[in-house]
């Protein structure tokens, strides 16, 4: 009888132990963890968890439904109960709904003499800034990959425009004065090709993957376009108007150049071959946000084509010159900034794109 009465005491002693040992862990570590019982009732916490989820001790010993709006984030009861029922460790990455990044980990916490799981623990990792970078090169890798795309696309207007140029000084001018007027004309054209070039590869990212946008006018980017396909406009003798009711946008302007080369140039390409392009560009404030908008008299495009279009090397009409990449180019600057382009179009009669700026 006193020796099962001094192995008791034994147990009970390294029972209390084991106990300060957890709770001295508990009370220690930097890291916000929570432990749930079979019942879903909140059991036990760390500081930490307590500062990042604004727990009190009144929270100790209720459903974990109860306190789920402090943790933010929607589907932990279920995620708990998965653990529970498959007594499998649980990891994910989950963005609360405030907005912040956490690598969350549900551990089965099993008796081992019954082979059951009697709860879980739940241990929350903010992750948030490594996201952030993470977000931050796959930003800087789909700029650059529009960089490049750019670069092949956007010179072509230019290089057109001096070709012409070069063909028509291979033959005898009439006059010097035709001479130089030609020879200034491809200075002007040289000129503008640099500038694109430039503006193109003209990226400075920080460390902070954020570039500061400059105030950007409308009016002046739309003419460096009209420039730039200027033997385009010629040949197709395409007319083209603008409705500028907002002036200014705090924007790239390598990127607001290239949207708008894109579409006007995209606008005379697709035209109707029987029909002169009759092309109208326009700025105004639409749901809160810029709306730059091109519409055209074209070709048009068939209902369930209108969102292929936006896809790399997507090409409706093969007997047009072209690569398939100008729109895709154009989505993917768009969106890198916060924005959308949209798409209206009817076959035969036409196509207008609203691309939408934060404002």
């Amino acid at each position: 009888m006193i020796k099962a009465s001094s192995d008791n005491k034994g147990k009970f002693k390294k029972l209390i132990e084991l106990n300060d040992e957890l709770e001295n862990y508990f009370n220690n570590t930097i890291i916000p963890q929570l432990f749930v019982d079979a019942n879903m009732i909140l059991r036990k916490f760390t500081p930490a968890a307590m500062k990042h989820f604004k727990l009190s001790a009144d929270d100790v010993g209720r459903h974990i439904d109860e306190v789920s709006n402090n943790i933010r984030f929607p589907t932990i009861i279920e995620n708990i109960t998965e653990v529970i029922e498959s007594s499998k460790d649980l990891e994910k990455e989950i963005q609360t709904t405030d907005k912040v990044w956490y690598q969350m980990n549900i551990l089965p916490y099993i008796i081992r003499k019954e082979n059951r799981t009697n709860g879980v623990i739940i241990t929350f990792i903010d992750i948030n800034d490594r996201i952030q970078i993470l977000k931050g090169y796959e930003k800087l890798s789909r700029d650059y990959e529009n960089i490049i795309h750019s670069i092949s696309h956007d010179i072509k207007g230019p290089i057109s425009n001096m070709e012409g140029l070069i063909r028509i000084l291979k033959t005898i001018p009439e006059s010097e004065e035709d001479n130089k007027l030609i020879i200034d004309m491809l200075s002007e054209s040289v000129g503008n090709l640099r500038r694109t070039v430039e503006d193109l590869a003209d990226v400075n990212y920080d460390m902070e993957f954020a570039k500061e946008p400059e105030r950007v006018n409308f009016e002046n980017v739309i003419e460096d376009a009209k420039l730039a396909l200027r033997d385009k406009i010629a040949e197709s003798n395409a007319k083209i108007s603008t409705q500028i009711g907002v002036t200014e946008i705090n924007f790239s302007r390598k990127n607001i150049r290239s949207i708008i080369y894109n579409l006007l140039s995209n606008a005379i390409k697709y035209r109707k071959p029987d029909s002169e392009p009759v092309i109208t560009i326009s700025t105004e404030i639409a749901e809160e946000q810029i709306m730059l908008k091109v519409s055209d008299n074209g070709l048009g495009i068939a209902e369930d084509k209108q969102q292929d279009i936006f896809n790399r090397y997507t090409r409706l009409h093969t007997d047009v010159e072209g690569t398939g990449v100008g729109l895709f180019i154009v989505k993917g600057m768009v969106e890198s900034m916060g924005g959308r382009i949209e798409v209206e179009s009817k076959e035969g009669e036409g196509t207008s794109f609203m691309v939408y700026f934060n404002n």
